[in-house]
């Protein structure tokens, strides 16, 4: 991992500098900082439970680059070796059966695929090598329970039988003199890509590489569909002779969030897959019991709902019967894993403003929180139901790994924790403050939780501008958590006070505060902002008007809502953001989402869509905007950014664009990051800071 000795050193020379007379100056956390910081990922528990494998992710600000390697460390504790390095990505670490091998994936000789290296009790035993040469690449690497078998995906064309077709069908692609594309129906492209015909398949190789990978999954669905989280979709059951895994099989998939789950006999190749749900909404995440009895797994139960509750369900292998074992409990399970007595799962739900552990048991009951603090996931639970090694991200912290002992658990109360690695000890230098929750009342009385994160170098009573976030989804919220993309620390550090509102539509305060933003983007969610304005601005340490707001995707769309609703904000960043809802639905993928949120199509609703859409009230725009957008942003193309900027120009409102050519939905290029931070604080600081006219009061 990178050398922290330069800030280590800082720490130690501005500890010996500082004086009780004299407050201590502290090191500023920017956004070049911020991309120095190690990632870790992926945490996996050795058979034995002795050992964990995780992933380590370097980003370089000067190449414009990140890698990826694969470390190991003691679950006891110790010091991390590395298992997996090379100049390009190392990643995915699986455990064999036996504990013996780590199957990774890698792109170590330029293509993506699957990788072995023996293990030792001190690191790798021998250099890795490569167990498959697939043309169209492999990832999403799991062993069968009994050793002889490896899974992994990868992209094919249907209509090939033979990975040779597929080879050749991929040199002629990209032999085309022509880049045109000819489109027959939906889905064309989606979040940063173009559908080329391809479409993800299982694969299924002998561990020992005797013989060629098979398909698994043929046909024209994608296995595992598509999808930015949550457990995996596909797994082996324990003795190792059959597979569950998730396919859409709706016929137009852009407007659909059903998914179903399948088994596949793996004895018999000539076997076909049976489906064993019908929900016509979303069911995915299948997981074995150890002793082979159920498949866990999650399922939504409204059709076409993508933020819907999602319950865990017990799929009876022996009576075929399927239950909810969540159905009375108001959150949404995330990852999970089964105790090895099959009585009992632990699992990561979102709880208000957290993603906390719980224990769930059988036999009755809702689940029993084990751990509330900061967003703990990808839980991985030993053989021995002792150890519960997971990942925890905080306000103040990327993800570092953890290990909690489950047999020292209290019968009621929180287990002990101890943290696993340290994989940025020099951030300790820029002593940043944890976040603190608040709560304010919301339109009808509602109960609104909010974060506030104030400057590291925070003085009381002294008066701060503030920075007011809003999520995207707008089905999501802000944790306790980090984030790359959205940095509370960056922003405090620069001399604000920042404050992330989780207000109507935000997940982990019950469905029913979820559903309340369907059919209504510019009602009670603006009226819970606009009173979460109120409280922040009456607090000691906030400078009354001096005050800016950002927000991306949804948060995006409100700041384009709140453009032409108030006049409270000295300056706008609206990123990513939707505009005019009538174009939005046109050029979006997922139309799923706005005919759910929106109750409907620009043609089945067009008062709805004219109503809540920012466009309708352009003529009340006046507040300076940072507009930005990415050219490969097919969730919210960039039509609605180009759109908005336009008429604040025609406007004259002060306005700048920021236009990313190399971007999604997201800018995650280090160097297209540190210049997205730079530009939003230099705005900011431009006219929430250094302008001297506050905007009238709305």
């Amino acid at each position: 991992m990178r050398s922290t000795c330069r800030l280590a050193i800082l720490a130690v020379l501005l500890a010996l500098g500082s004086s009780p007379a004299a407050p201590q100056v502290l090191p500023r956390f920017t956004v070049e900082e911020m991309l120095k910081l190690d990632r870790v990922s992926d945490p996996q528990l050795s058979p034995d439970g002795r050992r964990v494998a995780y992933v380590v992710t370097e980003v370089s600000l000067e190449q414009n680059s990140r890698n990826s390697d694969i470390w190991m460390v003691p679950a006891s504790g110790g010091k991390p070796v590395p298992m997996a390095r090379s100049p390009r990505s190392d990643d995915a670490p699986r455990w064999s059966p036996d504990g013996r091998t780590l199957a990774f994936v890698s792109t170590r000789d330029g293509s993506s695929q699957v990788w072995l290296v023996a293990v030792g009790e001190a690191g790798p035993v021998g250099e890795p090598r490569k167990l498959t040469s697939i043309a169209t690449e492999a990832g999403g690497v799991a062993w069968s329970p009994d050793g002889k078998w490896i899974l992994f995906v990868s992209d094919v064309y249907p209509e090939c039988a033979t990975l040779a077709c597929n080879e050749q069908k991929l040199k002629e692609a990209e032999g085309r003199a022509s880049r045109a594309r000819v489109i027959d129906g939906l889905l064309f492209r989606h979040w940063s890509s173009w559908k080329d015909g391809r479409f993800s398949h299982l694969f299924l190789v002998p561990a020992d590489g005797s013989a060629p990978p098979r398909d698994l999954t043929p046909g024209r669905a994608d296995v595992p569909p598509f999808s930015l989280g949550g457990p995996v979709d596909y797994a082996f059951s324990p003795d190792s002779r059959e597979l569950a895994f998730v396919r859409k099989t709706d016929k137009v998939e852009a407007i659909s969030t059903n998914s179903d789950l399948f088994l596949l006999d793996l004895a018999n190749p000539k076997a076909e897959a049976r489906q064993i749900t019908t929900n016509p909404a979303a069911d995915g995440g299948p997981v074995y019991s150890p002793d082979g009895r159920f498949i866990a797994y999650r399922a939504q139960h409204r059709a076409g709902f993508e933020a819907d509750r999602w319950q865990l369900m017990l799929y009876d292998r022996k009576t075929g019967e399927h239950r909810s074992i969540t159905a009375g409990w108001d959150r949404s399970p995330d990852s999970y894993a089964w105790a090895p007595d099959s009585r009992s799962i632990c699992l990561t739900a979102e709880n208000e403003g957290r993603s906390d552990v719980f224990r769930l048991r059988l036999d009755g009951g809702d689940p029993v929180p084990l751990i509330a603090s900061g967003t703990n996931g990808e839980l991985q639970l030993s053989r021995d139901g002792r150890t519960l090694v997971f990942s925890r991200n905080t306000l103040t912290s990327p993800a570092d790994l953890y290990v909690a002992d489950l047999a020292a658990a209290p019968a009621n109360g929180p287990v002990p924790v101890k943290r696993l690695t340290n994989a940025n000890p020099a951030l300790a230098a820029f002593r940043l403050r944890e976040g603190e929750s608040v709560t304010f009342e919301g339109a009808g009385g509602a109960r609104v939780q909010a974060w506030i994160v104030k400057p590291p170098d925070f003085v009381e009573g002294r008066k701060y501008p503030l920075l007011y976030l809003v999520h995207g989804g707008p089905q999501s919220a802000w944790h306790d958590g980090w984030t790359f993309r959205w940095n509370a620390q960056v922003f405090a550090s620069a001399g604000y006070v920042v404050m992330l509102p989780n207000p109507r539509g935000s997940t982990g305060f019950g469905q029913r505060f979820v559903d309340e933003i369907s059919g209504d983007w510019g009602g009670k969610v603006y009226e819970d902002l606009m009173k979460g304005l109120d409280f922040a601005e009456a607090l000691p340490y906030v400078e009354r008007g001096r005050v800016g707001a950002a927000g991306a995707s949804f948060g995006g769309y409100m700041m384009n809502w709140f453009l032409g609703h108030t006049t409270r904000f000295r300056a706008i960043v609206t990123h990513a953001s939707v505009y005019n809802l009538t174009s939005m639905w046109g050029v979006t993928e997922e139309l799923w989402f706005p005919e759910w949120d929106l109750e409907g199509t620009p043609w089945t609703n067009p008062e709805g869509y004219a109503k809540f859409s920012p466009h309708t009230y352009a003529k009340n725009f006046k507040t300076p905007t940072l507009v930005t957008h990415g050219e490969l942003d097919f969730r919210v193309p960039i039509g609605e950014g180009l759109q908005l900027f336009t008429t604040l120009q025609r406007l004259s409102v002060p306005s700048r664009l920021v236009y990313f050519p190399d971007e999604g939905h997201w800018i995650n290029r280090p160097a297209n990051a540190a210049l997205w931070y730079r530009e939003f604080l230099d705005w900011m600081n431009r006219w929430v800071l250094e302008s001297r006219t506050a905007n009238p009061q709305s």
